[in-house]
């Protein structure tokens, strides 16, 4: 039999939290929709204004600038159920949205909670995300979260029903909506589909050029892909489509962008 040439190293013991994240997030009635959003006059404004301030728009915090927006003008997909059946809907936004950080194997996605949103403007936002990426504290395991990746499973599963026991500890814990970017390591467009334990999740995909018709005539545009994703015991049919929708319009329009320049 020929040598083998490989290579076996331990198991990262931070990714044991996403092992046990998307072993119970799978379980949920989880719905997603794949749509496109033209996002050409955005990314025209966000260039004409790093041209005039020098500084380079977060292009998460808009859409993240976006999503509060959506979500205030259609409530009922800011939803839990906790575990006695009843509704549970927070007037805050509070968003969770991954962090380009970049470690020696190279950059990684930390999650990082915006909070109250809907109460924030593009600016605020924009200069949280930004110095959460340049924090070299954030995304690193406190001592009490490496001892919790060393209990047993079912115990280090447990925090992550806690959208369905505890929709108020959750919050405080890791928001109540979610914006998960891949794009954001890679070119070209393209859907992710991945489980949540959240009630509303935005993935975000990346950015491609394609023909559209504006008035009428065939002309390149850049079109983002975004996976949309729902718990479909809280949020109908109906209602996550108006909300789409409304966060198409808000996109396309560069919603913030020109009264924030």
């Amino acid at each position: 039999m020929a040598d083998e040439r490989v290579r076996v190293g331990p198991f990262p013991r931070e990714r044991q939290g996403t092992v046990d994240y998307m072993r119970v997030a799978g379980r949920r009635s989880v719905v997603h929709g794949l749509v496109e959003f033209d996002v050409t006059e955005a990314r025209r404004r966000i260039r004409d204004r790093e041209a005039a301030t020098g500084e380079d728009l977060s292009f998460t915090a808009f859409l993240v600038f976006c999503l509060a927006q959506a979500i205030e003008d259609h409530p009922h997909v800011h939803l839990y159920r906790d575990w006695r059946g009843r509704l549970v809907q927070f007037e805050d936004v509070d968003v969770s949205v991954l962090v380009e950080k970049h470690r020696e194997a190279g950059p990684i996605g930390v999650p990082h909670v915006v909070r109250a949103v809907n109460r924030r403007s593009l600016a605020s936002i924009h200069d949280e995300i930004r110095a959460a990426q340049d924090s070299p504290s954030e995304g690193r395991l406190s001592r009490v979260e490496r001892l919790a990746l060393r209990l047993p499973g079912p115990i280090r599963r447990s925090i992550w029903r806690l959208p369905q026991v505890s929709p108020r500890r959750w919050r405080r814990l890791a928001g109540t909506v979610s914006v998960t970017s891949v794009g954001m390591f890679g070119t070209g467009g393209g859907w992710a589909v991945s489980p949540t334990a959240y009630s509303l999740q935005l993935t975000v995909g990346g950015i491609a050029r394609k023909p559209g018709i504006v008035d009428g005539e065939i002309v390149p545009r850049e079109y983002l892909s975004v996976t949309v994703s729902f718990d479909h015991d809280v949020v109908d049919g109906a209602p996550a489509a108006r909300f789409v929708q409304r966060l198409k319009e808000l996109v396309e329009g560069a919603h913030g962008i020109e009264t924030d320049a």
